[in-house]
C-alpha cells in the first residue's frame, strides 16, 4: 500500500520513524515534507499531503506539535476527513465509523511505540460503511454546502 505522510518542524522526527517503520511493514511512502526542523506553517504540510490523498485516493498521514493545528487544516480541503488519533481505538473508530482518510497525530503527545501502533491500526481497519455511510454522507453534505 502506498501512504502519503507529511509534518512540520515538530513532527520531523516522528515522521522519519513512522516512514522507516511502514516501508519495513512493506508499505511505500510519500514523503510531502517538511525535512527539517526549521520552522515552516503546518497548514502548507497539510494542503500537499491532502492534496495527493484525493488524487490518488491513499491514506495520508500528519503531524504536527499537537495534532490539533494540522488537522484542523487538514479538514478544511474538500474531501478530507481528518481524524486526530491519540490511541489506537480512536484511530479504530476513525475508520470504521468515519472513513477517515487523513489521521493526525502529535508529536509532542504521543512517544513513538504508541504513534506506530496507531498508524498500524488506522491503515489497516476498513471502512463499516451500513449505517455509517449515511452519517458520512451527510458530512460530506455539509461541505458541499460551504
Amino acid at each position: 500500500m502506498q501512504i502519503i505522510i507529511g509534518s512540520d518542524h515538530a513532527g520531523v522526527d516522528m515522521k522519519k520513524r513512522l516512514i522507516e517503520f511502514l516501508q519495513q511493514d512493506g508499505h511505500q511512502v510519500i514523503d510531502c515534507g517538511t525535512y527539517s526542523v526549521e520552522a515552516v506553517d503546518y497548514p502548507d504540510i497539510a494542503v500537499k499531503v491532502c492534496q495527493k490523498v484525493i488524487q490518488q485516493q491513499l491514506p495520508g498521514i500528519v503531524i504536527c506539535g499537537t495534532g490539533i493545528g494540522i488537522s484542523i487544516a487538514a479538514n478544511k480541503i474538500n474531501g478530507i476527513r481528518a481524524a486526530l488519533c491519540y490511541d489506537a481505538y480512536t484511530a479504530s473508530l476513525a475508520r470504521r465509523h468515519n472513513d477517515a482518510n487523513v489521521l493526525a497525530l502529535g508529536a509532542r503527545i504521543i512517544g513513538p511505540g504508541l504513534a506506530q501502533e496507531i498508524v498500524k491500526t488506522f491503515i489497516n481497519t476498513p471502512f463499516e460503511g451500513g449505517r455509517h455511510q449515511r452519517r458520512v454522507n451527510k458530512i460530506m453534505e455539509l461541505e458541499a454546502k460551504s
